[in-house]
């Protein structure tokens, strides 16, 4: 079982790590709006983070006969999702410092500009903007931006863990070819 979830980790992770340093890399000069930086984001996130389904089925059905627990089913999903994150936090790490895009800065931005165009006070954009510069002074440390990143991740491998046990823990769920009920192989035809 490890070296699966080293396996589809690293693949999750090199989907997700070489995606988002890319993007990063190629919209440094002139970001997209920041909607559609997370769409593209949480897409990139959702598709290499199939790799925990897969994972887990091949497991299931290559390892165990064609069931699984829900339970360890999870454990698998959380550790493949857990390398894919690192890599993430890796490759936005040296994206910034590759570009040396300030990520903080246009963020804080296009916040203040929305509380703008929502029509807030004066007052109300000061103290927001202070908020902001105590903001980006934070994520200047690492021991803040680090796990600020891995929260960005990990949250939707849990939430395509958990679902991936959930179905697989059914064994007639996308059964494995050649095997019957209970995962067990089926006779072979005379």
């Amino acid at each position: 079982m490890l070296r699966k979830i080293l396996i589809f980790g690293v693949i999750a992770g090199l989907i997700v790590g070489l995606s988002s340093f890319t993007i990063t890399v190629v919209f440094a000069g002139e970001p997209p709006p920041l909607e559609y930086g997370m769409v593209i984001g949480y897409t990139t996130m959702l598709v290499a983070l199939s790799f925990v389904f897969v994972g887990i089925k091949r497991h299931r059905d290559l390892d165990l006969g064609g069931a699984i627990r829900f339970w360890p089913a999870l454990g698998m999903g959380l550790a493949i999702s857990f390398i894919a994150s690192l890599f993430y936090v890796l490759a936005w790490e040296a994206a910034l410092a590759v570009t040396g895009m300030d990520f903080v800065g246009e963020y804080a931005r296009h916040l203040i500009e929305q509380q703008r165009e929502q029509g807030a006070s004066a007052e109300a954009i000061a103290r927001f903007s202070a908020e902001m510069e105590t903001f980006k002074a934070q994520y200047a440390d690492p021991l803040f931006r680090l796990p600020m990143t891995f929260a960005e991740i990990f949250p939707v491998g849990v939430l395509v863990s958990a679902i991936s046990a959930g179905l697989l823990r059914n064994h007639r769920f996308l059964a494995a070819r050649g095997t019957g009920t209970g995962g067990r192989p089926q006779a072979a035809a005379r």
